[in-house]
Formats: C-alpha cells, structure tokens, sequence
C-alpha cells in the first residue's frame, strides 16, 4: 500500500514567514514610537510648562550669548557709557528703536518718543522686568529717567517678516508645515504664559488687526517666537470684578473679538464710559487667524488646518465665556503635531498590520 507523503512542514512552512515579517514589522513600529516619544518629549520640554527657563539668570540679571556668568541689568550709567547707537531700525507711537552695539555684540536701544505715552512706556518696562522668561525677549538694561530700554537683538525681526525669511535660501528648509505648525504652537505658548502669569491673567491689547499682532513678535534665529512689546498689558482679575478694555477708541473689523467692538449699533454714538469692558478670551479669539499665517500654503498646512478646524471653531465662538483656554488651545495644536508626525514617520502601518 503506498504511503501518503506527510505535508505538515510543507503547510507551516509558509505560515511562519508572514509571523516572522509580523514580528519584524511590530519591533519597527514599536522602536518607531519610542524615537517619536523621545523626540516628542525633547520638542515638548523645549516649549516648557515650566515658565521660567532654568538656564534663565535671577531677577535683576542676564545672559548674553555663550557667556556662562550672568551680569546684573545695565544702569543709566552704564548705557550712557558702553552703548553706542548704529542706525534707527523702527519707530512706534511711543517709542523709536535704535539697533546698538555693547562689547562688539548688537543690541537693541528702544527710547520714548512722545512723553504723554510715558506711563505707556514705564508700564511695558515693567512688564518687561516682571515676566522675564523663555517667553519673552531678554532684558539687558533700562534707565528710567532717560526713558531708555535696552533688549536683546534678534536680526530676523519681527514676525511680520516671516514669509519672506522663509523664502531666503538659508531657511527654505524651515518652509514646512511641521516647522510653521510649531511657530504656532510657541505663539499659543505666548498667549497661555500671559494669561497665567506671575502677576495674573494679562491681555494682550496691542492687537486690533494681523499686522499689530504681528508687529508683537519677535523671530528668533533657532526659528521659536518671542513677545517683544509689552505696552498695552491690561490686568483682568474677575474676583475683583476687574475686567479691560484696549484703549479708549472705537474698534472696527472681524479680526477683533466680538465683545471688542461696539454693542450699540451705528445710530448711537461711540462713547468709553458706555462701552462694556472684556476679559482675556479676546486674545482666543483672535489664535485661527494668527495660526493661519503661521500656516501658510506649504504642502501639508491644508491637513494641518483640517485636524485644527474644530478648535479654531470653539476659539470663534460669539459667547466668550464658550471659547476654550489658552491651555486647551495648546494642548490640541500639540496631539495634532503629535498625530501628523506619527503618521508622516509610518505612513501605511495600519494597513499593514
């Protein structure tokens, strides 16, 4: 009686290729997501929950460049002596800015200009001393009686600059949805630190149309966003039943929040004692159109604006009281990042698998 060949090698044989390339791709994916999370992890505490930089220096001092020591704040005696002024680089209603040099290395003079905007003036220096952090343009001196501030220079400018930096040879790398998804999300950051600082809940009030926001902001060579004016900082405290209001003219357009502009229709007459003051959710409302610039119309920035749709639409809400934190804000711009990264890094692997 003839024997009948025994297949059962034969028939496992081809079920443990597929097991082995199952196996191979899982330690992928795994090995794949520990790299994200370190990377992710590295990106997140570069952005900081934490306010205050730890390489920042005590209040009262700075430091500049690769120098390790930190230095106490320049006097009047000490700008007047060691800075000597290069050319005039900007002029705003309260002050003029001077690009300088100190010890070889450029600087930033600023000066006031018009002496009925002084306490405008003394008000963003104070501002400027008190939320010293990785937030905000660094501090290297002031003189109050000459009404002379000296900050940090940062040759990129502001960020009303950005689109054209980014078209400069150098940087057209940067020209990513990733890299401008994270210029946003430092911008929220921004937003999120005022609305919680150490001296409260501030607003930003400089911020009547894209531009002036803007204008706000400073570019950082390591491409990160800085606040650099800090004028026009109102305090909202509710459980003094504080509230703000930016300035005492009648503010016009969508860009500002609906609360900002005037509630009494066109046959009544602007007045500043009538119109009802506001808390911080101005500022929310105002984050999809900034974020919008960040974004620009590289490839991918229309995926990124889809995942942002629904948090931009609570950040338009007519009722402040609906839109959402600065926090939670920033919480959603960061899993997006988070989501599209994974998904640009195994694009497929569900399918796979």
């Amino acid at each position: 009686m003839e024997k009948k060949p025994h297949f059962v090698r034969r028939e496992f044989l081809p079920r443990e290729v597929p097991s082995t390339s199952l196996a191979l791709l899982l330690a992928a994916v795994l090995l794949l997501n520990a790299l994200l999370y370190l990377y992710l992890n590295k990106f997140y505490n570069s952005l900081g929950r934490v306010e205050t930089d730890p390489g920042l220096c005590p209040f009262g001092h700075f430091r500049f460049g690769a120098v390790k020591n930190c230095s106490p704040w320049l006097s009047c005696e000490a700008i007047n002596r060691e800075v000597r002024k290069l050319k005039c680089v900007g002029e705003g209603a309260v002050k003029k800015v001077f690009l300088s040099e100190w010890k070889e290395k450029k600087v930033v003079l600023s000066q006031l200009t018009n002496s009925e905007l002084k306490e405008d003036f003394l008000h963003g220096l104070k501002m400027l001393k008190a939320l010293q952090s990785k937030y905000v343009v660094r501090l290297l001196g002031y003189c109050e009686q000459q009404f002379t501030i000296l900050t940090e220079y940062h040759p990129l400018g502001s960020l009303r600059g950005l689109n054209e930096t980014l078209h400069i040879p150098k940087y057209k790398g940067m020209n990513t949805w990733h890299r401008r998804l994270m210029l946003a999300i430092d911008y929220v950051s921004v937003i999120r630190y005022l609305h919680s600082s150490p001296l409260g809940t501030l607003v930003m009030c400089d911020s009547n149309d894209l531009d002036k926001v803007l204008s706000q902001y400073l570019l950082t060579s390591d491409f990160h966003v800085l606040v650099n004016d800090l004028d026009a900082l109102p305090l909202v405290n509710r459980s003094a039943g504080r509230l703000v209001k930016c300035g005492h003219r009648e503010l016009h357009g969508e860009f500002v929040a609906p609360e900002q502009r005037w509630p009494y229709g066109e046959d009544v007459p602007f007045e500043d004692d009538l119109m009802p003051p506001y808390d911080e959710k101005t500022d929310i409302w105002k984050i999809p159109d900034v974020s919008n610039f960040f974004l620009g119309h590289v490839e991918g920035s229309d995926i990124v604006r889809l995942h942002l749709f629904d948090i931009h639409a609570a950040c338009k809400k007519k009722d402040p009281a609906e839109r959402p934190s600065a926090q939670e804000v920033l919480d959603t711009y960061r899993k997006v990042l988070t989501l599209l990264i994974r998904e640009a890094a195994m694009p497929g692997t569900r399918e796979m698998l």
